[in-house]
């Protein structure tokens, strides 16, 4: 097992991860002696490299530039997954950024010297600060419902979706209220035997576009959360579900007649306390993901309401530790600020302090 002594770590290579890499090294952190980023991917990309083949860059909304390089134009028909991986590998080779995959981080644990040891299967870095940019991707949310382990059916989460191919001549029921959910029932529905949506809130939809004062209500709530110490809501809670023409589409076909979430899962599908019944040789989940921060465990950041509190991007309770692309700054935009706010104040922490006289 190796070591490596290093100023600051980075824990994950997505948009975040990128964004942070490139103020690190804009601002003097030196590559590799100064700052890492260890990736748990095979390659470049982040999530995008796991999304479904069938989701078009055209259907893509909000991605935002990467800092100092502008994302190329391209076949809005080409999967968006190819699109946006090769330009966060162009990104790492542009700015000579020092990223080390696969790296799965186990753990990260505090010394007695102050710094910070970070825990892979086979090697440990001591680090003086840490930015963790792990997303959400790896940490699919499956809800407990009665009955789910009997289902005799194929269960399935938005994680694992590759296509509609396989929901051919199939029924399916997609439970979730957000875009994905949406998304895919667009896709599902002209090939499977039926589809059936249902959710916990009734969606809302908006007819207006998502502009800024949007924007910065859906901020403001997240923020507000991760403040107090609770786990970052969803977006869409605040957004709603944009009215684009495919959804309207979906509405006059009948495809988004949503149903209140249901009471129990049974071997053939899943049934109401009223009575109603709906067979399902599927279950897609589209229930969203949690933030991947198990391997901070071992540092105690969490408050009793489960989240960590925040301040910017800085936890409250260890100011050597930045989380970027989460909460509030879990967005394109979002991660790309964050980044540059998360290094700006490592750099004054680890700062010398001036000589007295």
């Amino acid at each position: 097992m190796g070591s490596q002594s290093v100023d600051v770590v980075v824990i994950g290579a997505g948009q975040a991860g990128l964004s942070a890499g490139y103020h690190l090294r804009r601002t003097g952190f030196t590559p590799g002696s100064g700052f890492v980023l260890l990736d748990g991917d095979d390659g470049p990309g982040g999530a995008w490299q796991h999304r479904w083949p069938t989701l078009r860059l055209d259907r893509v909304h909000g991605f935002h530039d990467l800092p100092g390089m502008p994302f190329p134009s391209a076949d809005p028909q080409r999967p968006a997954a190819e699109v946006v991986s090769a330009y966060f590998a162009r990104y790492e080779r542009a700015f000579g950024l020092p990223v080390r995959r696969p790296v799965r981080v186990r753990a990260v644990r505090s010394r007695p010297d102050g710094r910070l040891d970070v825990h892979s299967d086979n090697d440990t870095w001591t680090a003086r600060a840490l930015i963790n940019a792990t997303g959400t991707w790896t940490r699919p949310f499956w809800p407990h419902y009665p009955g789910r382990s009997s289902f005799r059916g194929q269960q399935l989460h938005t994680a694992d979706y590759r296509g509609p191919a396989e929901f051919a001549g199939r029924r399916v029921v997609v439970v979730g209220g957000g875009t994905s959910a949406v998304q895919l029932l667009a896709e599902i529905s002209p090939v499977a035997a039926s589809t059936t949506w249902v959710t916990r809130r009734p969606p809302q939809f908006t007819s207006g576009e998502f502009g800024p004062e949007l924007g910065r209500a859906a901020v403001a709530r997240v923020e507000t959360a991760v403040r107090a110490g609770r786990p970052p809501g969803s977006v869409v809670g605040v957004t709603g579900l944009p009215l684009t023409p495919e959804i309207r589409r979906l509405q006059e076909d009948g495809v988004l007649e949503r149903l209140p979430i249901f009471d129990r899962i049974t071997p053939d599908g899943v049934t109401w306390a009223d009575g109603r019944f709906v067979g399902a040789d599927v279950i897609l989940w589209c229930t969203g993901f949690r933030a991947a921060l198990d391997h901070l465990a071992p540092l105690g950041l969490r408050a009793p309401g489960g989240g960590i509190v925040m301040d910017g991007t800085r936890v409250v309770t260890d100011d050597r530790i930045h989380l970027i692309g989460y909460g509030p700054s879990a967005s394109t935009i979002g991660a790309n600020r964050a980044g540059r706010a998360a290094v700006n104040e490592i750099r004054a922490l680890l700062a010398p302090a001036p000589a007295l006289d």
